[in-house]
């Protein structure tokens, strides 16, 4: 039985905004919040799922706004102990600690006039928050060591995949600086609520791959689009570049097939990662039953031991389509 193949579309209409892809409809009202708050000079606090482009909107808003020929400068605070992150933000002077043969300014000096981005800012300790709080509000600090204050003007936008609120509540962020973060709070919508965006970023990775020699697709089966589309994409756009990665690593040929997905796409559980729920379970087993038929439900159903019927009636519980 011949399989079905899935071809790019003849005119893939991709729009895109300082980097940021899209096909989506709601994407464009996004992209207009974004001009306008760049307008400003307050601070933003970008909040939502791992892999959905904060740092991409960060740099949007700065490319946006009247400080976009001065630096941009960005950080991910949940990387450096206290003492590093201390001086990545604000430098230090020779001989401030063991290993500071020599002055270094630290990012706030760096984007003087510019815009910083604090990724992961809710994992700033607590002893930290208050030399934060200081330079947002007198836009004066001391380096590390140091004993005369600098003076800058920089923009400051965060982002935390944490809500602040709660973090407030039991103690682990300072009230007065999640005030001062988040001015204009903003939420970035996770990829399976962007229509349309799986299949069209989908063919964008895979053109650009296609460019980079490695391997060509031209093609995926109906299976295997149906496994892409199925899938609910927890880490957003960055999980879906990797995903099509390890397609062109793992599969030969000009098409794509169920096999050349891993095993999250196809239903299978990971080696070594624990079993989730129940409805998860009951989902993966008809993916991979699915997978296996090459998208035959009669088939399908058989290996599951199920009617059609109840089958239909499954795939559209888990919203498999």
């Amino acid at each position: 039985m011949s399989r079905t193949i899935v071809q790019p579309p003849p005119h893939l209409k991709l729009q895109s905004f300082h980097g940021i892809f899209t096909a989506a409809p709601e994407m464009e009202a996004l992209f207009t919040k974004l001009r306008r708050i760049a307008r400003a000079h307050c601070t933003v606090l970008l909040g939502g799922e791992t892999g959905t482009g904060k740092e991409l909107v960060a740099r949007a808003i700065h490319a946006e706004s009247p400080r976009r020929r001065a630096p941009f400068q960005a950080v991910n605070c949940a990387t450096f102990s206290p003492t590093l992150l201390e001086s990545e933000l604000f430098g230090h002077v020779h001989g401030a600690f063991t290993g500071a043969v020599r002055d270094r300014q630290g990012l706030f000096a760096l984007a003087n006039q510019g815009t910083l981005f604090l990724d992961e800012v809710a994992e700033i300790p607590l002893d930290l928050q208050g030399k934060l709080l200081r330079v947002m509000q007198e836009k004066t600090f001391v380096p590390v060591g140091g004993t005369r204050p600098v003076t800058v003007d920089v923009r400051v936008i965060s982002a935390t995949n944490k809500p602040l609120r709660r973090e407030v509540a039991e103690g682990r962020f300072r009230d007065d600086l999640s005030y001062r973060l988040r001015v204009v709070p903003l939420y970035l919508p996770p990829l399976r609520r962007r229509d349309g965006d799986v299949e069209a970023l989908f063919w964008q990775f895979v053109s650009e791959l296609n460019h980079q020699g490695m391997r060509r697709i031209d093609g995926v089966t109906r299976t295997a689009m149906d496994a892409i589309l199925a899938y609910p994409w927890p880490g957003n756009v960055r999980e879906l570049r990797s995903a099509v990665e390890y397609a062109f690593v793992v599969g030969e040929g000009p098409t794509l097939d169920v096999e050349d997905l891993s095993p999250e796409l196809r239903g299978e559980p990971t080696p070594g990662m624990p079993v989730g729920s129940l409805a998860e379970m009951e989902r993966g087993r008809i993916l991979a039953a699915l997978a296996r038929h090459q998208g035959r439900k009669a088939a399908a159903a058989a290996d599951l031991g199920i009617s059609r019927t109840t089958l239909w009636r499954k795939l559209y519980a888990h919203r498999l389509r």
